[in-house]
């Protein structure tokens, strides 16, 4: 349904045959797939899939941080389309999400998000390169490839990751923040770690939400999609994390 690929309808064809790992959609178009193409013929359960080894088994945790005094005063008087804003960029975030990175050292680890700052910060105090709309197809493929070969181990990423790219060897994805409440791109984000891996290693996926805020609704319907395939979120607190580390 999407503006861009509704045009292959337009093509001359005998047979039109659709493939896609989510069909759902935040603005309720999923019905147009009918118009365009026809009928779903086959759906194949996420998990189903995972069982057969076409898919990694992978562990989803919800990381709930708190604002502080000063964050939920500005979140409480922003302007309501400001509101994700400021909750999803928490400083907080950043903490927990080096944590992380430290917790999964060695291992290849992506980090995603929506706010080109936020994600600026973060590739600097993670050491880390960062993927975003401006880098060029040249540079972006230089770092995949050395991602892909272990040279690079922590890669920051914007929404330009969440199609079609190949990183086999990513085992963690972290997600700092989103496109709101959509469940295409949470599904899409722990696609980027569902390639089996070699030595049968579970993927981790681990989704960063400032607590009683906007950011822990949209994360809730985000999640809607992937607890229909049979994915459960396990939820941890962000101060035992920090502790902990």
């Amino acid at each position: 349904p999407a503006p861009v690929f509704k045009f292959t309808a337009d093509l001359q064809a005998r047979r039109r045959l659709g493939l896609t790992a989510t069909l759902v959609r935040e603005d309720g178009r999923e019905s147009d797939v009918f118009s365009l193409i026809g009928p779903k013929r086959f759906d194949a359960p996420w998990k189903e899939i995972e069982a057969q080894g076409y898919i990694a088994p992978a562990d989803c945790v919800e990381v709930r941080v708190n604002l502080t005094d000063s964050e939920r005063l500005a979140y409480a008087t922003a302007e309501t389309e400001e509101k994700y804003r400021f909750c999803a960029t928490t400083a907080t975030k950043r903490k927990v999400t080096e944590a992380l990175v430290r917790k999964h050292r060695g291992e290849q680890t992506l980090v995603i998000g929506q706010y080109i700052d936020q994600l600026d910060e973060l590739g600097e105090h993670l050491d880390a390169p960062v993927i975003k709309g401006e880098t060029s197809n040249a540079q972006r493929e230089k770092l995949f490839e050395a991602f892909r070969q272990g040279e690079i181990s922590v890669l920051v990423v914007s929404k330009v990751a969440n199609f079609s790219i190949d990183l086999p060897e990513a085992t963690v994805a972290i997600q700092v923040s989103g496109t709101f409440g959509s469940r295409q791109e949470e599904a899409q984000r722990l696609g980027r770690v569902l390639r089996p891996k070699a030595d049968g290693h579970e993927a981790r996926f681990y989704s960063v939400v400032a607590r009683d805020t906007i950011d822990q609704d949209f994360a809730a319907h985000r999640q809607r999609f992937l607890a229909e395939q049979g994915y459960a979120y396990r939820i941890v607190d962000a101060d035992e994390l920090l502790a902990g580390n």
